[in-house]
């Protein structure tokens, strides 16, 4: 353990220059006893790219998110911070590292104003001793100016976060995690429950935190979603990665290929044929979409 640095040893510094790897993974696995719910997994995060991981429900995405964030601890390979083996014991170890991560539920306070929860366990305060209070109107500006910063010109941060959309709310969060300092922030299936618009809006976010030198790990699904905003690509599978690509090396069609399983989804296509007959308009529509991957 003397080569891996303790969370006082790792500290966030000023934002890296954008290319530089701020995390890799190399050949990072969990294992819960006999299971194994991820092994092999290699990728790097770099200053001001979006790293996209992709996968279907079960794929090891939630258990390669909680290693990064400090969750869990992996069990086999390297993870690396600005070069350094490292090993987080807990999510406030990753967030010392500059590490954020912004979850699907958000954890915010719905009832509360959008600056109340842009600084929610951080708050500023002003005075000395007994006496001192939270400095409000402080707060309230800087929430202002940062979501501007990221875009997003709230008529007024007393509003309670509640009644902005789901996309503007995923938004206060990246903003919040950028002013506290991450360097690599993780989302977390940030357009999963959000319609065509409000998912637009948040790759929108996602490319704006990218441009402020940030590096992004955007946890997906959903290939079309992923592949306008991602620079790199790594796709899981059952707990393995099956590929991890820069954007020169694929299209959005062979990233969709990929996803949906090609052979697999052929074999499933043709056995839906012959169960539901030849004249099932679906069936062969599957069949030729298969046969295009």
């Amino acid at each position: 353990m003397s080569d891996q640095k303790t969370v006082e040893e790792t500290t966030t510094s000023e934002p890296a220059a954008r290319g530089t790897v701020v995390v890799e993974v190399r050949d990072i696995g969990k294992r819960y006893g006999n299971i194994i719910a991820l092994s092999d997994v290699s990728t790097q995060v770099k200053a001001g790219e979006v790293t996209c991981v992709l996968g279907d429900n079960g794929a090891g995405k939630s258990t390669f998110i909680k290693i990064l964030a400090g969750a869990h601890q992996h069990s086999d390979g390297e993870l690396l911070v600005d070069g350094e083996a490292c090993t987080f014991s807990s999510p406030r170890e990753a967030l010392d590292a500059g590490i954020a991560t912004v979850y699907q539920d958000l954890a915010v306070v719905p009832l509360m104003p959008v600056w109340r929860n842009f600084f929610l366990g951080s708050e500023i305060r002003t005075g000395v001793g007994p006496f001192k209070r939270l400095d409000i109107d402080a707060m309230k500006k800087i929430t202002k100016d940062e979501l501007a910063a990221m875009g997003i010109d709230l008529r007024d941060v007393e509003q309670p976060i509640g009644t902005l959309s789901g996309g503007e709310r995923q938004c206060v969060a990246i903003a919040r995690a950028v002013y506290f300092g991450a360097r690599v922030l993780i989302l977390d299936e940030p357009t999963a429950a959000l319609g065509v618009k409000q998912s637009g809006v948040v790759l929108k976010y996602i490319a704006k935190a990218r441009e402020r030198g940030l590096g992004v790990v955007f946890i997906t699904h959903n290939p079309h979603h992923a592949f306008p905003v991602g620079d790199r690509f790594m796709l899981l599978r059952r707990g393995k990665s099956i590929g991890d690509y820069p954007k020169s090396e694929l299209t959005l069609e062979d990233l969709t290929s990929m996803m949906a399983g090609g052979a697999e989804l052929e074999s499933l296509a043709h056995e839906l044929q012959s169960i539901m007959g030849e004249d099932s308009d679906v069936a062969a529509e599957m069949v030729a979409e298969a046969e295009s991957t």
